[in-house]
């Protein structure tokens, strides 16, 4: 049996919120830990980000929250079409995806493809990349690809 993505180890939970400051708040308070640093994401200039096969100017409000082996990351997005927005429109708050660290992102995302699983939204970081996939109906949630370099 093959691993499509060449590694089970789970790095990051992601869940989109409506209001990142409370919710970034409630978790320290629970967890006992410092609020994180909350980022903006870069404009799309700088990120490329695409939804759907089109360039997007969304942007999202990022905390993350480093909780041992892997972490947790708080998405407010913008009001520009994404997957976060789409998610929050349409199901709430909560998980929108688990995320993995890959290599070789583009052959990762070639073969997903021939399995009828497509990107949904890719774009850029600092030092990386990231790709959502479409795995909500065979796994039960989306998955990211993150690529550093």
């Amino acid at each position: 049996m093959t691993n499509i993505l060449g590694t089970n180890y789970v790095t990051q939970i992601g869940l989109v919120v409506h209001d990142i400051k409370k919710t970034a708040q409630t978790f320290a308070d629970f967890f006992g830990m410092d609020v994180p640093e909350i980022k903006i994401t870069q404009p799309v200039e700088q990120s490329f980000t695409n939804y759907r096969g089109e360039s997007s100017a969304a942007r999202a409000k990022l905390a993350f929250f480093d909780m041992g082996s892997l972490q947790l990351e708080l998405i407010e997005p913008d009001n520009h079409p994404s997957t976060w927005r789409e998610h929050l429109d349409h199901n709430g708050e909560g998980v929108h995806h688990i995320a993995f660290v890959v290599n070789d992102m583009q052959e990762k995302v070639e073969t997903l493809n021939s399995l009828n699983i497509p990107v949904i939204q890719k774009g850029e970081y600092k030092n990386g990349r990231y790709a959502y996939v479409d795995t909500i109906g065979p796994l039960k949630v989306m998955l990211e690809l993150l690529e550093n370099d």
